[in-house]
């Protein structure tokens, strides 16, 4: 009885580790999501006051800002993560491409930004901490965030493709709607100035990072997910084998 005991009391630690685990993952998950929304509005508080040529109204400025792929990456990541702080356990179709577009998206908003964009900025005041947070703060914790925490098993090859559709959509809005306000969100997919050949090689650079990426966080993820189960496949015969010593002990006793 007494070896029966201390063995129930050695394997405690293992729960309470994974206890841990959990909280610490929604503490992770829920700083993202704060850190986002926060960031989000701030920018578009500023954004209602900003003195656009083209836009005389604040519903119109704060609805030109939702069109800046970094502000939908990042939209999507602080949904994202509020909804993983609350559950953690979340594995419907819907979600998990979501999760992925999210992923893929403020990996892509760090990239394109910081490799392309942040040259051409000149920002001052609080536009500069929303624009850090925006392109490295909140990219660097959903990115960490998805690596230690996971949740794992929610990616694959399909729905890596499905989550591609998103930004094909933002694509396809912005070159539709883009000579109808005569503006664009970025430089390299303004048509009235560098044409459609020009935007469209552009666009294929785009795509093919996107691509990339996304087979990236899958491949990434599958073999995260594998040494997990592996892990875990040893830590469960290590328990049987202190099971059995325990029964052993206990029937010697």
């Amino acid at each position: 009885m007494i070896l029966i005991a201390a063995l129930g009391y050695a394997r405690r630690p293992v729960v309470k580790l994974a206890a841990m685990s959990d909280r610490w993952a929604r503490v992770w998950f829920g700083s993202t999501a704060l850190v986002g929304f926060v960031a989000l509005t701030v920018q578009l508080t500023m954004s209602a006051s900003y003195p656009y040529p083209h836009l005389t109204s604040v519903a119109g400025r704060v609805t030109n800002e939702l069109f800046f792929f970094t502000i939908q990456s990042n939209l999507i990541i602080a949904v994202t993560t509020l909804l993983l702080a609350i559950r953690l356990t979340r594995t419907s179709p819907a979600f998990r491409v979501f999760r992925l577009a999210g992923i893929v998206g403020i990996a892509i908003t760090a990239l394109v930004y910081h490799g392309v964009l942040a040259g051409l900025m000149h920002l001052t005041g609080w536009w500069v901490i929303t624009d850090q947070l925006l392109h490295t703060v909140v990219p660097a914790m959903a990115i960490l965030g998805w690596l230690l925490f996971g949740p794992r098993r929610l990616t694959s090859w399909k729905f890596a493709l499905l989550s591609l559709a998103y930004p094909a959509l933002w694509l396809a809005v912005t070159l539709i709607r883009g000579p109808l306000v005569n503006w664009y969100p970025y430089p390299f997919v303004d048509v009235s100035h560098l044409g459609y050949p020009r935007v469209g090689l552009n666009s294929l650079v785009i795509a093919v990072l996107f691509l990339v990426i996304a087979a990236a966080v899958a491949g990434v993820d599958g073999r995260l997910t594998r040494r997990s189960d592996r892990a875990d496949g040893m830590a469960a015969s290590a328990d049987l084998e202190d099971v059995a010593s325990g029964r052993r002990g206990s029937a010697a006793l």
